[in-house]
């Protein structure tokens, strides 16, 4: 189930962010101390960000964001909407990433037809590039960045007749 964020998802956050897995190909796990002093009693919440929730438990976060105007484009696009997603590792695995993925870009199509959503990820994240291909993700540029070779995809894709 996607959700809006609530108190109770406040440790489930820390977790996430703390967690060294889920860091690996973001940058690396956050200090769960500085988290515990950063993250908000109700984490925050904002249009295309939502909680998956599973059987009453948080066990990630999907998240639809305009990337800021300054950042590099890979994508030809203008303005860009980016996809997210972060998971507990005990959730890795189950296709709740894809599943979850798929409903918040049913809901952003709904909102705003037509306009284009971009995934970046490590080409060295196979999990995460699965996810873009189900997904329907085509990849448009590859790069170097954050020491790490990156890719872009857009969705739906450029070559879509959709």
């Amino acid at each position: 189930m996607l959700r809006e964020p609530e108190g109770r998802d406040r440790a489930g956050v820390i977790d996430l962010l703390a967690s060294p897995e889920v860091g690996t190909y973001i940058g690396g796990a956050q200090s769960r101390d500085a988290l515990e002093r950063a993250v908000p009693e109700v984490p925050n919440r904002r249009p295309g960000l939502f909680v998956v929730e599973l059987d009453g438990e948080m066990i990630g976060t999907v998240s639809l964001d305009r990337r800021e105007p300054e950042r590099p484009r890979h994508d030809g696009l203008s303005t860009e909407v980016a996809l997210g997603y972060l998971f507990l590792p005990a959730a890795w695995g189950h296709g709740y990433a894809a599943e979850a993925s798929a409903a918040a870009l049913d809901w952003f199509s709904t909102a705003l037809p037509g306009e284009p959503v971009v995934l970046y990820t490590q080409t060295a994240n196979s999990r995460s590039l699965r996810v873009a291909a189900k997904l329907g993700f085509a990849e448009v540029d590859r790069f170097e960045a954050y020491g790490a070779e990156q890719w872009c995809g857009r969705w739906p894709s450029p070559t879509s007749t959709d």
